[in-house]
């Protein structure tokens, strides 16, 4: 009996330390973790990461770990800061990344829609909240 707990808690942390357990980064369903640094949102398995600063935000776009092409893409994004509304228009930055240039309110607790529309693929929308 013990060499089969011992066996299984063998496997257990191999597996563990192979990233094969505890990741949770492309499984279905589970939670995502930020790749850029900012605050993910997923739609429809496509991963949605928010990287808010005081003169840039930018929207990167993955589905499943693979980066999605934003070119010919566009996002609107909402501010929100109590009472305080800011809209933002991004457009395409590279590969898989949609930003606008400028000066924002982006606070701990900021809330942030996105209305992101993809080359092809119906227009979704994203929710946000800042940490």
């Amino acid at each position: 009996m013990k060499r089969q707990i011992l066996a299984v808690l063998a496997a257990a942390s191999m597996l563990a330390a192979s990233g094969a357990i505890g990741q949770g980064k492309h499984a279905h369903g589970e939670a995502h973790q930020p790749q850029y640094g900012g605050v993910v949102g997923e739609v429809k398995e496509t991963q949605y990461e928010l990287v808010a600063r005081a003169d840039s935000i930018a929207i990167y776009v993955d589905d499943h770990g693979r980066k999605v092409d934003t070119k010919g893409g566009s996002a609107k994004l909402t501010l929100l800061n109590g009472s305080e509304k800011t809209e933002v228009a991004l457009a395409p930055a590279g590969e898989n990344k949609l930003e606008a240039k400028g000066t924002f309110k982006v606070d701990k607790g900021t809330k942030a829609v996105a209305a992101v529309s993809l080359q092809g693929k119906p227009a979704q929308s994203v929710r946000f909240t800042l940490k």
